[in-house]
């Protein structure tokens, strides 16, 4: 026999319940945003997120699936159709609860949740490795002037580096910079 869930359920009973949460997560996914109060948005937050995961699937049981839970058809067109293609970067948090203060009737918490739908920026993984990156990427820009003084070429393609004129520009600028690399490589050899 399954255990029920302990304490206070929102409403009443637990078909209730979880009909007034499909309600609210259907009006979440219509108007983006809603304010409740935070006892439901709290509970509302893992139930809507599972949908929108469900829709970043996007296959037709994933759509049935939803579909079982909001009955309105429009609804769930507009999670798979215009809210899924926004969240495809984020790998969770969907949502966005914030307090705003108590309802003025009966005192209650309030809170707006929303669906966050900015793009995802990406951190790096650790300050240490790209500032570990820096120098290592600086030490051979500062070896290359010192080989390009001498005048003997190293190979064929720092030869022909040298033939160029430095009147063409960016092309003789590309071939100095073979031309430092070839030494090295010969270097480490």
């Amino acid at each position: 026999m399954p255990k029920p869930t302990k304490g206070p359920r929102l409403g009443g009973g637990p078909a209730h319940e979880r009909l007034l949460l499909a309600n609210l997560a259907a009006a979440l996914f219509t108007h983006k945003s809603i304010t409740t109060t935070e006892t439901k948005a709290k509970r509302l937050r893992p139930y809507a997120e599972r949908l929108v995961t469900f829709a970043k699937r996007g296959d037709l049981h994933a759509r049935r699936r939803v579909a079982s839970v909001i009955g309105d058809k429009s609804v769930v067109h507009e999670l798979f159709a215009e809210i899924a293609p926004l969240v495809a970067e984020r790998e969770g948090g969907y949502t966005r609860i914030t307090k705003i203060g108590n309802r003025k009737g009966d005192n209650a918490p309030m809170a707006v949740i929303e669906l966050v739908l900015e793009p995802v920026n990406p951190k790096p993984k650790s300050a240490k490795k790209s500032a570990a990156a820096a120098p290592a990427a600086e030490a051979p820009v500062e070896e290359a002037p010192v080989e390009e003084t001498t005048e003997a070429p190293a190979d064929d393609t720092a030869a022909d580096a040298g033939a160029e004129s430095p009147e063409e520009g960016a092309a003789a600028e590309a071939a100095a910079e073979d031309a430092a690399e070839a030494p090295a490589e010969d270097d480490k050899k």
